[in-house]
């Protein structure tokens, strides 16, 4: 049946569930997804955690410098400190870069991590290591690889039990790192992505706002329906059509849910939060990742690239010097901060506030720190990779703030003190979502592949 065909029942309210839900499977394609929604749950679970807990992972693609974030080295040689001073935050004998004033002041809600390490050099490497756990084979500076495993948001997406309201487990705001694949657990557990928001309204572009099962405007919501597309096209033809009924509920649900709709409508907020965040794409996507966690969602990733009046509409963290002409590593940290200080330290403020620090957990990392040494191009300074050492803040989660756990040398080129690894975090973040690191997929060979083969919740 034709989208025109759904539309045209919906005007004339005469679609009782049954029939709504047998177009709806229509509308979508024929999905056939086998293990849709089998045996999530239990085949992951970790008992001594609660299941409704939350991510909110704040990514910081390109890679952070370390000394321009959570671990300044006032006291290094000119050639490794930069260009900007430590300021003192709300816990004595911690400081961060004195570019982030509001996080300062709320050092007692966070830790900082200051030891992560690992070998990956290059984007998609790195990337890789820190959001699946699994190493690439080969360290190449210059790979453009894609994952062979799927990150810690499809795995959520898969073994989390679905949400009776039809809201996706991982969302991706406005996408979800693009170097992660699903490969053997399937299409379907990729993220839903919201796609970039108007620059006016701050709404998702791929859900338009009109829940309601008599709503007369379900082809404003075709986003959603191209995504389920993709997962149609992702089945084996083989595939058992067990379990189809089911996810063909579940997408309508998504499709037609008031309490989704709700969840993703910023103009529910009062205007002086929406205010407070910051009238900008990173500030209106951490309101809306916290409104997500808050509904339900499992992981809700925020792709963290910065928007600018007058520059590209999106750029990385990627300060090697002179990358683009008259870029340097102080105006792009200039550039970010003005956007990350007010949006992460209200969505943390704002957390708290309303008593859900124990449910949502919020990471702010990249896929690699920077070089200690400063390079020089053409009057500009940089930094170029550097995956020996690199800092991350967590907030929330029921677990210890105010702390910093571990140490770099003098010159941030590598731990000096409990060195961590990306295994140790994402462990760390699988505890809290009430996952066992431990659990076991099989690839397309059928073989056993364990979530992490190594690491264990930071403690």
């Amino acid at each position: 049946m034709s989208n025109t065909a759904v539309k045209s029942m919906l005007c004339r309210g005469s679609a009782n569930r049954r029939e709504f839900l047998r177009v709806g499977a229509s509308a979508l394609g024929g999905l056939s997804m086998a293990d849709i929604l089998a045996a999530r749950a239990a085949a992951g679970s970790s008992s001594d955690r609660p299941s409704d807990t939350s991510l909110i992972l704040f990514w910081m693609w390109g890679g952070p410098s370390q000394l321009e974030t959570f671990d300044p080295k006032p006291n290094a040689p000119s050639e490794y400190r930069g260009p900007f001073q430590p300021i003192a935050t709300s816990v004595p004998g911690i400081e961060i870069c004195e570019l982030f004033p509001r996080l300062a002041k709320l050092a007692d809600r966070y830790s900082l991590i200051r030891s992560l390490h690992h070998e990956m050099a290059s984007h998609n490497d790195g990337s890789i290591e820190l959001l699946t756990g699994k190493t690439p084979a080969v360290a190449d500076p210059t790979s453009t690889a894609k994952s062979d495993h799927p990150d810690l948001g499809m795995i959520a997406n898969r073994l989390r039990p679905p949400r009776p309201d039809g809201l996706p487990h991982y969302i991706g705001i406005p996408t979800q790192p693009f170097m992660t694949r699903p490969t053997y657990l399937g299409v379907s557990h990729s993220a839903f992505v919201t796609g970039d928001p108007s620059v006016a309204t701050f709404k998702p572009s791929n859900l338009t706002i009109n829940a309601g099962l008599n709503g007369a405007r379900l082809e404003d919501r075709l986003g959603l329906q191209r995504q389920f597309d993709r997962f149609r096209r992702g089945a084996n033809a083989n595939e058992s059509l067990e379990g189809v009924e089911a996810f063909h509920q579940q997408a309508v649900q998504l499709l037609t849910s008031t309490s989704v709709a709700k969840a993703f409508d910023l103009n529910d907020e009062k205007l002086e939060m929406r205010d407070r965040y910051g009238r900008h794409l990173w500030g209106q996507s951490c309101l809306l990742a916290r409104r997500l966690a808050e509904a339900g969602a499992g992981v809700v990733t925020i792709d963290a690239l910065a928007p600018k009046q007058g520059t590209p509409l999106y750029f990385s963290w990627d300060d090697h010097a002179n990358a683009q002409p008259g870029w340097d590593l102080a105006k792009g940290m200039f550039w970010r901060a003005e956007h990350m200080d007010p949006a992460l330290a209200t969505l943390i403020e704002d957390i708290h506030e309303r008593g859900l620090e124990k449910k949502i957990l919020v990471v702010a990392v990249g896929e690699f720190g920077r070089t200690p040494r400063l390079s020089s191009s053409n009057g500009c300074i940089g930094r170029d990779h550097w995956p020996q050492a690199q800092s991350a803040l967590i907030s929330g989660g029921d677990m210890s703030m105010g702390q910093v756990i571990g140490a770099t040398n003098s010159k941030a080129e590598f731990p000096t003190e409990r060195p961590l690894l990306p295994q140790d975090l994402l462990a760390t973040m699988y505890r809290h979502l009430g996952i066992n690191h431990h659990h076991e997929f099989r690839d397309f060979a059928g073989r056993p592949i364990p979530i992490l083969l190594h690491g264990e919740p930071i403690s």
